[in-house]
């Protein structure tokens, strides 16, 4: 799977889980700050009646003591006392505040850190994430790399026998032969089919057996990994051992003769059984 498919979604999954938390943490905390009361105690407030005060049969020194009260609660300079009457709360003037009210009780300060956290952790992982798996534009592996002057290139491997290696592609640059293209052609996928025509492969360095680096052996002219002996030809195709497929390739592009591999595409190697250029090994065998 390409990264660009991974990011597409691992984006929309990394956004959904974010909300999940969100709502998940709002919900407990409503649950943890607003209380409940039982079946049991509903029912006893229903069915006790509100003891209320009638103002109106009271006498005149039960009128007084009242005032009296009220006065001695009520601060100075204070504003319209509120009265309730039935069962109610009376205050007088404005009371000063619960400092539950004014501030953060300590509950909240809990919840609101988890969820700070939570989110931290979690922003950091999908950041984290959206790097690992965003493609490199600006070169490196990941994204675009130049390898040189294709005549540079094939004269070099004409000159030292050897594959041209480009580190920062983490791929092999191999001749394609013109007298191979037919056969390619029915192999061959459309983005991989550029580079053979204007006469060059780009290689993954990885075997894909179980991921160890490939060298090249001088004398069989061929990659064979020293892990498990897998083998393969000068093009990356399978002539032995347990690798499930060819070498794994990256589409080249040549323009005005620089050659480009594009290592943001991993294409997957031939399946077990193609050779189109059969090539066998021309000495002994490294591994």
């Amino acid at each position: 799977m390409e990264a660009k498919t991974v990011l597409l979604i691992a984006v929309p999954v990394l956004l959904v889980l974010a909300a999940l938390l969100a709502v998940a943490t709002t919900v407990s905390r409503q649950r943890s700050g607003t209380g409940s009361l039982t079946k049991e105690a509903r029912k006893a407030d229903r069915s006790e009646p509100g003891t209320a005060v009638a103002t109106t049969d009271q006498s005149e020194e039960a009128r007084a003591r009242f005032a009296e009260t009220r006065q001695s609660l009520e601060p100075a300079g204070a504003g319209r006392s509120v009265v309730s009457v039935g069962g109610g709360l009376i205050r007088f003037g404005e009371a000063p505040a619960d400092p539950e009210t004014l501030g953060v009780s300590r509950r909240k300060f809990f919840n609101r850190s988890i969820v700070a956290a939570q989110s931290l952790v979690l922003g950091s992982f999908g950041l984290a994430v959206i790097g690992f798996l965003w493609p490199s534009l600006s070169g490196g592996f990941g994204g675009k790399v130049k390898a040189g002057d294709i005549k540079d290139i094939l004269t070099a491997i004409n000159e030292k026998k050897l594959p041209f290696y480009v580190p920062e592609a983490r791929a092999y640059i191999n001749p394609y032969p013109e007298s191979a293209l037919p056969k390619a052609k029915k192999t061959y996928g459309e983005s991989i089919l550029p580079g053979m025509e204007a006469g060059v492969v780009a290689l993954f360095q990885k075997c894909v057996h179980l991921g160890c680096r490939v060298p090249w052996c001088q004398t069989s002219q061929w990659f064979e990994c020293p892990c498990h002996g897998s083998k393969y030809n000068r093009v990356g195709e399978k002539k032995g051992g347990p690798a499930p497929r060819g070498l794994d390739r990256f589409p080249v592009e040549v323009d005005a003769g620089q050659v480009t591999i594009n290592t943001g595409i991993i294409v997957q190697g031939p399946p077990i059984g193609t050779n189109t250029t059969g090539q066998e090994a021309e000495g002994p065998n490294c591994v």
